[in-house]
């Protein structure tokens, strides 16, 4: 079965700092058309930082969309062809001060395929060094370290809600489990 969508037209709705809002016109397998809206972002970089005793770094910060302050591993947005090893590096350095000897790759994943293009890559950074932060200037947010066993017992109570932080320390932990 065919399942591909053909776009017919594209048509900018709207251009900001961080996304783009885009209606395409799409030809269904059936021969119908339909629209889609899609919200073009250049994705980013999240990145779980282990120490040798198993406690993450995470920082918690306010979160406007849902009026809620969240726990979240350091992240932060890809400029468009921008690596994404290096914005990691790089947000790590910004968001807590840490720099790390070794990053490992766990992957990716889409945020809401069904109409947005962001894609978030996971870095898990051990070897850890401290040094001093260097948060953009509308960036406020406090840094605090936290059991990575305790960090899955939150996620089971629905504690953490972030996905990029569900993710990332899910993914941590099966990776430890697989080194081990």
């Amino acid at each position: 079965m065919n399942l591909h969508e053909k776009t017919v037209t594209t048509k900018k709705i709207f251009e900001g700092k961080v996304i783009t809002l885009r209606y395409d016109t799409v030809l269904l397998p059936n021969g119908e058309e339909a629209g889609r809206e899609i919200v073009e972002h250049p994705g980013g970089v999240a990145i779980v930082a282990l120490d040798e005793e198993e406690n993450v770094y995470l920082v918690r910060q306010y979160r406007h969309p849902f009026e809620k302050i969240l726990l979240e591993i350091p992240a932060g947005k890809l400029n468009y062809g921008e690596d994404p090893f290096s914005c990691g590096v790089r947000e790590l350095k910004e968001e807590t001060g840490l720099s790390a000897k070794q990053f490992d790759f766990l992957g990716s994943f889409m945020v809401s395929p069904g109409f947005c293009r962001e894609k978030i890559y996971i870095y898990l950074a051990r070897g850890l060094s401290a040094g001093n932060m260097n948060l953009d200037p509308d960036e406020f947010l406090e840094v605090e370290k936290k059991p990575l066993a305790d960090l899955l017992n939150l996620i089971m109570a629905n504690e953490i809600e972030d996905a990029k932080t569900v993710i990332g320390i899910l993914k941590v932990n099966e990776y430890i489990k697989r080194e081990r």
